[in-house]
């Protein structure tokens, strides 16, 4: 009789994903807001909660974050990886000063301490990685030249993770700096032997995994990529940071037969990471910090818009460049929950787990819509200021001004996307 009901509800859910995904589709609209909307209408809470597919709905959602990083390392080599780390690392300075400092000043505004400030300045910091790879891909962007720069803030961020999370840890539970620094070094020491492995020995594994047969190329290459991650994660660094890895590893014609193999399972697996996360969401929780969460998610939104549009235009992108870039990073999820449910865990500030659930639900839902139109609502409202005012309005001020109409006007790819 259990596993009827699994079989009834699993099948509901991905049956009701399909209708939602195509109604998306019609509208030319991400489907991840819908997909999250689903969820709270059947999670806890909800008009018909669900409980006996709960579990594998739970490992079909991780094994989705996995999935989106997966493919979004085998877009780049290890030698683009390394490159722009060197290059955007003043951008993951900027991120973290302009997005983690909201959170900490809202939680000490609130009365709530220094240790949940640290907490919640890791929720408002870091973007969605698997939100993000899947607006990407659904705008069709990865080509784009504000897409490196992007990653690059997203890989600076879940590599900043291997450190974060295990300082979070070490302070929520109270132990001592020598064990919170025995942590913090195991937890470094892998994710550097993981990113050593992949730069170094990455045509070796290339050449391991190869097969001219579809189906034992799916096998080793998924396996991997779950081994590693696991392995990640009982080391206290992220799997989606191993899941990347083993992706930047991959190249050549093993990169490009992964990708079309494994594109209709990462789709799938990825909805049911959203659904999960809006299963797991009372919605009677939600309205007593709607307020503050709405605040903060819209300053963070802002400042995240500001992080990429000022990476984007270090890294020579023009204009409109600039604007998608600041737009597709506003969305924040699995990290955020992660960070939140930590302190939770730990009894350190009851009012987080809905704050957090709140900001994030708001920003998840807003981050593909901010993506989609930030670049054209920019667009209006510069050709707006120009029709109003006088002529020379239209030329900014100052000893840059030339230089910014250049890059308004030439700063394009060979494939002529701005």
């Amino acid at each position: 009789m259990h596993s009827a009901v699994f079989l009834i509800e699993f099948g509901a859910i991905i049956l009701g994903l399909g209708l939602l995904g195509r109604l998306a589709g019609r509208f030319h609209f991400s489907p991840i807001p819908l997909y999250l909307l689903a969820g709270l209408a059947f999670g806890t809470g909800g008009l018909l909660p669900m409980g006996a597919s709960e579990e594998f709905v739970a490992i079909g959602a991780e094994i989705g974050v996995i999935l989106l990083l997966l493919m979004l390392g085998l877009e780049y080599t290890a030698s683009d990886l390394v490159s722009n780390l060197k290059t955007q690392y003043p951008a993951g300075l900027v991120d973290f000063a302009l997005n983690a400092v909201p959170g900490a000043a809202a939680a000490l505004l609130m009365g709530w301490g220094p240790v949940p400030a640290v907490v919640l300045a890791g929720v408002t910091w870091i973007s969605s990685s698997g939100v993000i790879a899947k607006v990407m891909g659904d705008l069709g962007r990865l080509g784009n030249r504000e897409t490196p720069v992007i990653l690059s803030i997203l890989v600076l961020e879940d590599l900043a993770m291997a450190v974060y999370l295990p300082i979070i840890t070490a302070l929520l539970a109270g132990v001592s700096l020598a064990a919170g620094s025995a942590t913090l070094a195991i937890a470094l020491g892998v994710a550097g032997a993981v990113l050593f492995v992949a730069v170094r020995f990455g045509r070796v594994i290339s050449r391991f995994v190869s097969s001219d047969d579809p189906e034992k190329l799916l096998l080793v290459v998924l396996g991997l990529t779950l081994l590693v991650a696991g392995i990640a994660q009982q080391l206290q660094v992220s799997a989606a940071v191993g899941a990347f890895l083993v992706g930047i590893a991959l190249s050549g014609e093993v990169a490009e037969g992964t990708h079309t193999l494994l594109s209709p399972l990462r789709d799938l697996f990825a909805a049911v990471f959203f659904v999960f996360f809006g299963l797991h969401t009372d919605p009677a929780s939600i309205p007593p910090v709607l307020l503050p969460a709405l605040a903060l998610a819209v300053v963070t939104a802002g400042t995240k818009i500001a992080t990429g549009y000022w990476a984007a235009r270090r890294a020579g992108v023009g204009v409109k460049g600039r604007w998608r870039a600041g737009g597709t990073l506003v969305a924040r999820g699995e990290f955020s929950i992660v960070i939140a449910g930590l302190a939770v865990s730990a009894g350190i500030e009851p009012a987080m787990g809905p704050l957090a659930t709140a900001y994030v639900l708001i920003l998840v839902v807003i981050g593909p819509l901010t993506a989609r139109y930030t670049e054209p609502v920019a667009a209006w409202i510069g050709a707006r200021r120009a029709r109003s005012g006088p002529v020379r309005a239209a030329v900014p001020a100052g000893a840059g001004s030339a230089e910014e109409l250049k890059e308004q006007a030439g700063a394009q790819d060979p494939a002529g996307r701005p």
